[in-house]
């Protein structure tokens, strides 16, 4: 038998972007520090005209992206030596522990995307490559 809970439904307005250790803006969103999420975070990543992403993986978690804005290479595997290119429109899927390097393509515009992970704890399990 399930239980039903009366929690509260939590709404967050991101006024001001951090850095990550990606060195991307990022306007967090879903997070347990921002909602007391336990299982799954949700932000907003911008990634300036011309920028690239530290390389980095996710340590355990899974990665589900969608591109609102802008066309992005993304490198990925041991040596990030594959390769894909996405735009505005796409959803993309990333698995745990896999090495990525996004790359905004455009050196006049922004991407922008929405990245949910099944990991609570934005940063914590982001590891530099």
């Amino acid at each position: 038998m399930s239980e039903s809970t009366d929690g509260d439904i939590t709404t967050i307005r991101p006024d001001a972007s951090i850095h990550t250790r990606q060195k991307l803006p990022y306007f967090v969103g879903v997070s347990a520090q921002t909602a007391q999420a336990q299982g799954i975070s949700m932000n907003l990543v911008i990634i300036p005209p011309g920028a690239a992403a530290e390389p980095h993986y996710h340590k355990d978690f899974e990665t589900a992206i969608y591109l609102l804005e802008g066309r992005v290479e993304t490198r990925y595997g041991q040596g990030l030596q594959k390769s894909i290119i996405n735009e505005a429109g796409d959803f993309i899927y990333i698995p745990a522990n896999v090495p990525h390097q996004p790359v905004n393509l455009s050196q006049t515009e922004p991407a922008k995307a929405i990245v949910a992970r099944n990991d609570p704890n934005e940063q914590e399990n982001v590891v530099l490559v």
